[in-house]
């Protein structure tokens, strides 16, 4: 996040590396930056002359080299960015070669998606030397959060933590979605700038009562009613809520929750849990109604329902079926 961040304001100030690696898992990250560059060097007048877009794919490495020591003619620099570049693999040292006395005034974007790139590689090392390096990695958890509130400051929007926690599970850890969503909350909401529940209910179509986040409060209150409440709404619509997505949320809660027990300075736990201390008073209220031992045993539970919904003896077992029996088991342990 911060050398995106890093990367994000030195483009800005149109201080510019002849060298931009961008690898990961994660395309997002990627996509802004590649964006970030194309849009501050080119403009529609110098596309034709001064941008070349090249799909790995589609073209070899001797190629890209040759686009890159030509001058800029109506630019300030010669733009080639390289997209599905993995493809490129084998013949990577033609380009670790050029990088050796690049060309002052060209600007050559590697974009590494979906993958990490070997750092033994010789283009890595050239890399470190010479360029700009970006491991894009997927947000997850405490990460995530953080992310979207930021986001939602972009936009002038905000919102308290249920809200934030909502938004996290309707959406997941798409960034490219959750931005897209965020776009349309601003136009749907109007004058409105808190995101609420009852506005994430009816903008993103996520109920704000039957979701995970409120499956794993009833979980901790040892609520059964209202498990089985959330767990049938969840049946009924298997495309918000993902049966093997419930049940590896199902398994995370216990699991902080075995972890929670074993904190002995409860000071530190939000951060050893990787969660927003909002949620804290959650895990607290949990380990009151499961001891050491039966947080243990719901996440073996939640271990065979993940085989069952994965077809392994559970043949005849569906959506609601699985989360109803792992129910009854976690609240007769």
């Amino acid at each position: 996040m911060s050398e995106f961040r890093q990367i994000m304001s030195s483009i800005e100030n149109e201080e510019y590396s002849p060298f931009y690696l961008l690898h990961g898992d994660e395309p997002y990250f990627i996509d802004k930056i590649e964006s970030k560059i194309t849009d501050n060097l080119i403009d529609d007048s110098s596309r034709s002359f001064d941008y070349s877009l090249f799909y790995g794919k589609d073209v070899n490495a001797t190629h890209i080299v040759e686009t890159a020591k030509r001058f800029p003619m109506l630019s300030s620099h010669n733009l080639i960015v390289v997209r599905e570049a993995q493809n490129l693999d084998k013949s990577m040292d033609i380009i670790a070669d050029y990088l050796l006395t690049p060309q002052v005034k060209t600007v050559l974007v590697i974009c590494y998606k979906y993958k990490k790139i070997d750092k033994r590689t010789r283009l890595y090392k050239a890399a470190k030397k010479i360029g700009v390096i970006l491991e894009s990695n997927p947000l997850y958890d405490n990460k995530l959060s953080p992310w979207i509130l930021g986001k939602l400051k972009d936009y002038g929007l905000n919102a308290d933590n249920h809200g934030l926690q909502l938004l996290c599970e309707a959406l997941g850890n798409d960034l490219n979605k959750i931005e897209k969503q965020i776009e349309k909350l601003k136009v749907s909401m109007g004058d409105l700038t808190n995101i609420t529940p009852d506005l994430i209910e009816e903008y993103v179509g996520f109920s704000k009562d039957f979701n995970n986040f409120e499956l794993y409060r009833a979980l901790g209150s040892r609520d059964f009613r209202k498990c089985c409440q959330i767990v049938k709404h969840m049946s009924e619509n298997p495309k918000n809520h993902p049966l093997i997505l419930t049940i590896s949320g199902f398994y995370t809660f216990f699991r902080r929750l075995l972890t929670y027990h074993g904190i002995s300075d409860k000071s530190n736990a939000a951060k050893i849990l990787g969660i927003n201390p909002f949620f804290l008073r959650d895990y607290h209220n949990a380990s009151l109604h499961f001891n050491l031992k039966q947080s243990s045993k719901a996440i073996n539970l939640a271990m065979e329902a993940d085989l069952k919904s994965k077809g392994v003896g559970a043949k005849s077992m569906n959506h609601r079926g699985i989360l109803q029996e792992l129910l009854v088991k976690v609240f007769t342990i």
